[in-house]
């Protein structure tokens, strides 16, 4: 059985999202962000994963992967009835590739992570300034479009809404944006995402009592 060690509402949510999606049964493991520790037994994360990150998910051969686009990618292969990405060889494999790349690098690298883990000194200014012109490239593709790859939910869809979920706490409303707003809410709609989404938030409010 897959396993999935993950944080609650943290990038890792986007793999609990296309696990359900894809129907795929699986064990998670919580970790401790701050302290890197197992909630399970209090060992250190860090000799799971020298990276100190989530998602990390342990497949059936015991080998691990690491990275949010490879993981997602990953469980969208395993159950391809689903449809969760496009098959080898069609164009919108790539565009897939792309949407994984561009929400890990340009939203929760360059404005999530630093919001979330810095203190604001002054530092975070430039990242801030940014985050509105990189949010218009998302919001002017999905003007008319129901999902981000193709005509069906695809993982790039699970990574963006977790994207989206952490917009508002980082300072961001992205109601001046209506597709985005329309889009959030479409996928919240969504049995399984909101069951994953629920799930998290319950073990997020657990944690900060």
């Amino acid at each position: 059985m897959l396993q999935l060690y993950f944080s609650p509402m943290a990038c890792s949510l986007a793999s609990r999202i296309a696990l359900m999606e894809a129907g795929l049964d699986a064990r998670y493991h919580q970790v401790h962000l701050w302290t890197k520790k197992l909630a399970d037994d209090d060992s250190d994360f860090r000799s799971l994963s020298p990276k100190g990150a989530v998602p990390v998910l342990v497949l059936d051969n015991g080998e691990r992967l690491t990275e949010s686009a490879a993981v997602l990618q990953y469980i969208a292969d395993v159950n391809p009835e689903r449809g969760l990405a496009p098959p080898p060889g069609n164009a919108d494999r790539y565009r897939l590739q792309e949407w994984l790349s561009f929400i890990g690098t340009e939203i929760h690298k360059a404005f999530l992570f630093p919001t979330f883990w810095y203190k604001d000194d002054g530092s975070l200014a430039k990242p801030r300034a940014r985050i509105q012109q990189t949010l218009s490239v998302p919001a002017a593709h999905l003007t008319g479009r129901e999902f981000l790859v193709g005509n069906s939910f695809t993982v790039a869809d699970a990574h963006l809404t977790w994207a989206m979920l952490l917009l508002r706490p980082a300072g961001v409303d992205i109601a001046q944006w209506p597709s985005l707003s329309a889009y959030l809410e479409r996928m919240q709609a969504r049995p399984a995402v909101r069951e994953a989404i629920a799930t998290e938030m319950a073990l997020r409010k657990t944690v900060a009592a």
